[in-house]
């Protein structure tokens, strides 16, 4: 399997823990925690964007409204909508599907590297896919361990 079917793998695991908890599940923010199910979905999905394409110097294919909501650092500032965890699940597919597609076709030579927060330095696109892949597991196990708790 390559990175991109692990991740695309990973956002449909996600997705289907979205789709067994109601709205207001996925914006409670549990006690102990500084965000919410929805919130962790959202970062990986700007996160994605971040280490793909704006490290490579690319357009990211969110909103800059999005970016700042779900980067690191950034906590949830109010309850996501149903209409919007719809436009989160298509997009989280879709995003990695296109992103598959731009690999194809596109270069991404221009990289800045980066060290993350794990500091693990990122010098490439082949690195930020290998990192986003364990990135999105990371916030999945965190969703996962919410959903006890807003259940």
């Amino acid at each position: 399997m390559t990175e991109i079917a692990h991740i695309l793998e990973t956002r449909k695991n996600f997705i289907e823990l979205i789709d067994s908890l109601t709205t207001e599940q996925l914006n409670k923010i549990p006690d102990g925690y500084w965000n919410n199910i929805i919130w962790n979905f959202g970062h990986t999905i700007v996160t994605q964007q971040i280490l793909c394409y704006k490290l490579a110097g690319k357009p990211l294919n969110v909103s800059d409204e999005m970016v700042n909501k779900y980067r690191k650092g950034s906590k949830p500032e109010g309850n996501v909508s149903e209409a919007e965890i719809t436009e989160f699940k298509k997009m989280g597919l879709e995003l990695i599907k296109q992103m598959e597609s731009d690999l194809k076709t596109d270069s991404f030579e221009n990289y800045t590297p980066y060290v993350t927060s794990y500091h693990v330095k990122i010098n490439s696109i082949e690195d930020a896919l290998k990192f986003d892949s364990l990135h999105e597991g990371l916030h999945l196990g965190y969703a996962m361990a919410m959903k006890k708790l807003v259940i």
